[in-house]
């Protein structure tokens, strides 16, 4: 009855690796368009505002908080691709749990680097809108509103990709699990 059991657990029906494979493929396929929208958002993010007469410009790469952002999204959206191909890779060759084990370090990997990268650009996003008055600075958003604005925009879809790297890690820790049994 045992090894009935190992068996199963070491051959899953064919319909729940594929059940597994299309929901690591939408995932995946999600963080990647997620975060490439997201840079594609920061850097193309730009605006010009006069302020007593005086012309001031808004750019992503004037702060290094949303320059690391920025990269930090194209890093884990290209990561993401090449994680896609390593699914269907894993799939064919079948279902090993070292291969999982993989993607879960690659997938825990790439939650930490965009979980930074998310929490830098909402500080200073946060400092933007409302300003620190502390320390003197006054917010920005009152005068760049379409550029804060797109910032949000782009922080948004990398918390999503967040959410779904999370899920992606648990998914490859869980299977992964099997190799210390």
């Amino acid at each position: 009855m045992a090894s009935i059991e190992a068996k199963i657990q070491q051959n899953p029906p064919q319909k729940t690796q594929n059940i597994f494979l299309g929901t690591q493929i939408f995932m995946r396929t999600f963080t990647m368009t997620a975060t490439l929208a997201a840079t594609w958002v920061t850097v193309t993010n730009k605006q010009t505002a006069q302020i007593v007469g005086i012309e001031f410009d808004a750019r992503y790469n004037y702060s290094p908080a949303f320059t690391f952002f920025a990269y930090a999204n194209a890093v884990v959206s290209a990561f993401s691709l090449l994680s896609l191909f390593l699914v269907f890779l894993f799939h064919r060759k079948g279902s090993n749990p070292a291969n999982y084990f993989i993607l879960f370090l690659h997938d825990l990997l790439m939650l930490c680097l965009l979980l930074a990268g998310c929490s830098a650009a909402t500080a200073i996003g946060y400092v933007g809108q409302y300003g620190n008055s502390h320390s003197g600075w006054a917010p920005i958003c009152d005068h760049f509103g379409k550029f804060c604005k797109r910032g949000t925009n782009s922080v948004v879809l990398s918390y999503l990709s967040v959410i779904f790297l999370l899920m992606l890690t648990i998914s490859s820790a869980t299977k992964s699990r099997q190799i210390l049994v």
